[in-house]
């Protein structure tokens, strides 16, 4: 699998305005994770340990809109198949939301 398709992520947002990031599996376990969102630009850092950072950039306004009112973040983390009906979760966390 390439770089470019590991770094993919997307955002849903359901009917309470509730937002989760959905991102591929990365090296280590999820530890005392938190999102740092710069509304400005349009982007975000995940912070999934002390030692792997998730850069995010592009987020569409309405997923910016719906974080401004949340404390926290589900983050969930998919297996990097071949076949994208496949993929399972492998992580599923909150990360605390800072600005």
């Amino acid at each position: 699998m390439s770089n470019q398709k590991f770094d993919t992520y997307d955002f849903l947002i359901n009917d309470e305005d509730e937002v989760m990031l959905l991102i591929y599996t990365r090296e280590g376990a999820p530890k005392d994770s938190h999102i740092e969102i710069n509304l400005e630009e349009k982007s975000a850092i995940l912070v999934r340990n002390e030692s792997d950072v998730v850069s995010l950039s592009g987020i569409p306004d309405e997923v910016l809109d719906a974080l401004q009112d949340a404390d926290k973040l589900l983050v969930c983390e998919l297996n990097l198949v071949e076949d994208e009906k496949d993929s399972q979760i492998v992580y599923a966390y909150e990360a605390e939301i800072t600005d």
